[in-house]
């Protein structure tokens, strides 16, 4: 966009406001990702539109950058989600709980954990949707405000005018957050425990 001189001059996005209210606990989106190894952006698939659970005590990530988006579910509907990316993470005591409604069974709840011993869940180019966060959350080297297209931490980049931040490392604490979908180049899950019920169940 220019002005009347023909100087070019920044855009403005109802993201802006959107980006300030996430930081920094939606940093912690980048708990989220067990599970799917595939490495391109949630993005790329129909997102089912039943979002998951996710706690973990401690995440250590290197290489960070988040924007506003949205999801487009299998049923037509968009959801706005912020999209995050950290290049590789390190994740202690990770849950993740599903809940979902079957015929004929009614509420089934899947539980998965990993990461509970020594050996932390390792990943790496995690590509997150997530929708609600909570976390305690320190930054190394952050900026806030980049345009989103020009993103370099993280792996991942948005349209341009988006809102957006990014930076070097992030560890997150106390994390607990919920997503429609995530992605990741790699993941390695020592530990893991997986089991399926109709019984309530909590991470």
């Amino acid at each position: 966009m220019k002005d009347a001189q023909g100087a070019q001059v920044r855009g403005r996005t109802r993201w802006r406001r959107f980006g300030l209210v996430t930081i920094p606990a939606v940093a912690a989106v980048a708990i989220l990702g067990v599970l799917m190894q595939q490495g391109a952006l949630a993005a790329s698939f129909a997102v089912s539109g039943t979002n998951f659970t996710v706690t973990a005590k401690e995440l250590d990530g290197t290489g960070f950058a988040q924007f506003g988006s949205i999801d487009r579910l299998s049923n037509g509907k968009v959801v706005p989600v912020a999209i995050s990316g950290i290049s590789s993470a390190k994740i202690y005591d990770m849950c993740q709980l599903v809940t979902q409604q079957v015929p004929i069974l009614g509420t089934v709840y899947m539980k998965l954990t990993a990461g509970t011993g020594s050996s932390p869940v390792q990943a790496t180019n995690l590509v997150l949707d997530v929708n609600n966060l909570n976390a305690d959350a320190t930054f190394t080297n952050i900026q806030i405000g980049n345009d989103a297209s020009t993103l370099t931490e993280g792996g991942v980049t948005g349209q341009a005018g988006l809102f957006g931040q990014q930076s070097q490392a992030v560890v997150l604490k106390n994390v607990s957050q919920t997503a429609y979908a995530t992605t990741a180049g790699s993941f390695s899950l020592p530990g893991l425990s997986l089991s399926v019920s109709t019984s309530p169940t909590s991470c």
